[in-house]
């Protein structure tokens, strides 16, 4: 792997990582959470507007679903990290969203197993026990695993999507209408004066981080095979942990520190058998 490529790997999981911590220790997760996707929509509606190729007529079925599937997932992403640990909810969220993304494809697209993937597999699922801890940390493993199942669906149907538009467009073409509906819904529960409260330099700063992140993510497939490239943006696992351990001073005990490396080492066996 290039090093250019790997620089921009890593920095795609720094500011990931950052961005979700940024969220997690918001007041009210749930608004920051709009605030933030809606700068980022704005800020990044220049770039796409410059870059646009989107076959309008062909993508839009694609975009309506993914938008739905955004929606749930921000909303249950605000939610767990208003009620669990970032340590407990982002290592299980993200580990799992791949193996999900591999159990479609084996199962409902009639794609191979390798045995690295499998071994992945379960790795991963090895890992996420050992991140659940006791039962207490059941109520963030759970939501952990419904918004892996999220991302797994909007990643499979945006990897369809592309086909018909470039990247850029196409995530603001998705991410401005999911930005409005949540924006209108948190008006509507809790008024625009709560929501108007959240924006403030941090939120802001995660917002530019949603975009950010995938931004760098696209830079490095530029130079970089796919596989690697992903399996390198999963050390946003580990750097969440670190970074709620000492950001926000979770108990992240060594069982923790193990079940976030072996989900990094599954989900890396699954993007390299690829």
């Amino acid at each position: 792997m290039p090093l250019d490529a790997l620089a921009l790997a890593l920095a795609a999981a720094v500011v990931h990582a950052l961005w979700n911590l940024l969220t997690a220790r918001a007041a009210e997760s749930q608004l920051a959470t709009g605030v933030a996707i809606g700068v980022g929509a704005i800020a990044f509606a220049p770039v796409a507007a410059l870059t646009w190729r989107v076959d309008l007529a062909a993508v839009w079925p694609y975009a309506v679903a993914s938008v739905a599937l955004e929606l749930v997932y921000l909303a249950l992403l605000a939610t767990a990290y208003q009620r669990a640990p970032l340590s407990v909810v982002y290592p299980v969220a993200r580990g799992a969203a791949p193996v999900v993304v591999l159990a479609v494809s084996v199962l409902a697209l009639g794609a191979s197993l390798a045995v690295g993937a499998a071994a992945g597999v379960l790795a991963v699922a090895g890992g996420v026990l050992f991140v659940r801890g006791t039962a207490r940390d059941g109520r963030g493993t759970a939501l952990g695993l419904a918004i892996a199942s999220c991302i797994a669906g909007y990643t499979l149907i945006d990897n369809a999507a592309l086909a018909h538009a470039s990247p850029v467009p196409y995530l603001e073409l998705v991410l401005a209408p999911t930005a409005a509906l949540y924006v209108a819904g948190a008006v509507m529960l809790r008024g625009g004066r709560a929501l108007g409260a959240e924006v403030r330099g941090p939120t802001i700063v995660a917002g530019l981080g949603m975009f950010g992140a995938y931004a760098l993510a696209l830079a490095a497939l530029v130079h970089a095979a796919a596989a690697p490239v992903a399996a390198v943006r999963e050390s946003s696992v580990v750097i969440a942990t670190a970074l709620a351990a000492v950001v926000l001073h979770e108990r992240v005990d060594r069982r923790r520190w193990l079940g976030a490396v072996l989900v990094v080492a599954g989900v890396a066996a699954i993007a390299l058998a690829g």
